[in-house]
């Protein structure tokens, strides 16, 4: 099973790619909810990710808690500025805070 905007690396490293928006989402969600985790901690790299709106920030939440209930822990990388202003003004930011890789 694969999605064009997810683009898996090594076992332990995915990168999105393009915008994570209302117009996207739909389709990668559908995804992500099938989407098996294979080791502990995997590092989700958003440096080609373009836009990102609501939308993909609530996608980026769900994908956290879907691999935490198969006890793998979700790093971001590269988190673009919009991203992390929408964790701030949505207040979730203490939420996603230790899923975050400077």
């Amino acid at each position: 099973m694969t999605h064009p905007q997810w683009q898996q690396l090594e076992q332990d490293s995915i990168q999105l790619n393009g915008a994570l928006d209302r117009e996207s989402v739909p389709g990668l969600w559908q995804f992500v909810q099938q989407w098996q985790p294979t080791h502990n901690q995997i590092v989700v790299s958003l440096q080609n990710v373009g836009r990102v709106d609501s939308a993909g920030m609530v996608l980026l939440i769900h994908l956290i808690e879907h691999a935490k209930k198969q006890n793998c822990h979700i790093m971001l990388r590269f988190v673009p500025e919009q991203l992390r202003m929408l964790f701030q003004l949505s207040n979730v930011d203490s939420l996603v805070t230790k899923h975050i890789s400077e």
